[in-house]
């Protein structure tokens, strides 16, 4: 990766009686930084920042988010341009190799991820070691993990042909591990993936078809199936990437990084948001029931879910979007008149102009419309969070081979401010009170 860094003028910081120098650089947009890679060395002292808030970890040139604007990039594209023009397997391309294809690379790529959906014929034994009743995250984990024991040909993450391999591997077959994990746990049969099929309209296939007919798949659940895959497909430096980041920089193969990556995702700060969101209109249940939930919400006995951001601190771009898409969805499944997404438009409608909501920027975000939608989809909550997970491989496979090709990456290794015993020497167990 050629770095496009800009020198700044430099930053002084006083500490005790000395003063240093720390550069300061600037990418093409965004913060400048204040490099203090030397500040423990010329002074001394670490800096604290739990959750790393305020602290670049890496040089990127994958994704820009600008929270206070609602601006949301991938490669420098707005994320509604792609969601509306674009397929969920160009922006793959366009992650992984920095631009949009032309018609041939993109016929040449998709091909490649076509001929990779299939899994080693001993892979699906792998999935009775799990009991029938176990979290399709659990399953997810395992078994992604488990692939490089599959396909070792493709670890050796110092040969660039096959870390392109195992990059297309991965985005290729886990459409087909997450429908597997569905169908394992309901007690039904594997459904193999068709080379006809488009990437949305095979997972979808696979998720819900059976051996007994034909499956027809629906273009419009397809496509939103691919909307909701190509919003989540990255989103900076978040947890479960800085996770993939952290596994990776210290030469782990790249399927156990993505394990990692999903394991961070399970969380349900992280990756179950959406799933909140949905519980919480179960909860609310009516329209007429909003008043009483809000003032709960003002009153701290309620947690109002789907709503703010950690980073938008504005409108969340992805939000505006999956709202188009769910309203389709659910015009298209005959449940337009559905009770759940009367009491989330009106909810939104609340939060878009009470002041309360207002002012602390409680603005929608993408789980509050994307739980609503997957579940018009049919999918079980449970398989929620493996669909983020599924979007999101790509986003971590393009920040794990940008680490991989930066010479300046060192394995990851935060410090610390100790606040335990200083040396203390070792007592009999007799003299202990």
């Amino acid at each position: 990766m050629e770095s496009k860094v800009v020198s700044k003028p430099a930053a002084s910081m006083t500490v005790g009686n000395k003063t240093i120098e720390l550069p300061v650089f600037g990418g093409s947009v965004g913060p400048d930084v204040v490099d203090i890679r030397k500040l423990y060395s010329d002074a001394g002292v670490f800096t604290d920042d739990p959750g790393f808030t305020s602290t670049a970890s890496c040089e990127s040139q994958i994704t820009y988010i600008d929270g206070d604007e609602g601006v949301l990039l991938y490669r420098g594209y707005p994320i509604d341009q792609l969601a509306e023009h674009s397929t969920f397997v160009e922006v793959c391309h366009l992650l992984l190799y920095g631009e949009l294809p032309n018609a041939k690379q993109l016929a040449d790529f998709t091909r490649t991820i076509t001929m990779h959906t299939m899994l080693h014929a001993q892979f699906d034994r792998f999935f009775e070691g799990f009991r029938r009743d176990a979290h399709p995250m659990a399953v997810m984990v395992g078994t992604v993990g488990a692939l490089s024991a599959f396909y070792p040909d493709s670890t050796d993450i110092n040969d660039p042909r096959q870390r392109e391999i195992a990059s297309h591997r991965m985005i290729a077959k886990m459409p087909t591990i997450a429908a597997r994990a569905h169908k394992y746990t309901i007690g039904q049969p594997f459904i193999s993936p068709r080379n006809e099929l488009d990437y949305a309209s095979n997972f979808v296939r696979m998720m819900f078809g059976v051996p007994a007919e034909d499956y027809k798949v629906n273009p419009v659940l397809a496509r939103a199936i691919d909307v909701f895959l190509i919003l989540h497909a990255d989103h900076e430096q978040n947890a479960s990437t800085n996770t993939v980041r952290s596994a990776g920089s210290s030469g782990a193969n790249p399927f156990a990084c993505i394990a990692a990556g999903i394991a961070c995702l399970w969380g349900p700060a992280h990756g179950g948001a959406n799933e909140e969101a949905l519980n919480m209109l179960k909860e609310i249940g009516t329209v007429d029931r909003i008043p009483e939930y809000v003032q709960g919400v003002k009153d701290r006995q309620y947690r109002l879910m789907g709503f703010g951001h950690r980073v938008y601190k504005n409108y969340d771009p992805r939000a505006k979007v999956m709202q188009t898409t769910c309203h389709e969805v659910l015009a298209e499944v005959g449940h337009g008149d559905d009770p759940l997404l009367k009491v989330a438009m009106e909810l939104e409608k609340i939060a878009l102009n009470d002041p309360y909501f207002v002012e602390r920027k409680l603005y929608p975000n993408v789980d509050f419309y994307s739980g609503i939608t997957l579940r018009a989809l049919g999918f079980p909550p449970e398989m929620f969070t493996v669909l983020f997970a599924l979007a999101r491989t790509v986003g971590w496979i393009a920040q794990w081979k940008e680490m991989i090709e930066d010479p300046s990456q060192k394995i990851s290794r935060p410090r610390q401010l100790y606040t335990g015993s200083a040396q203390r020497d070792y007592a009999p167990i007799q003299t202990r009170g």
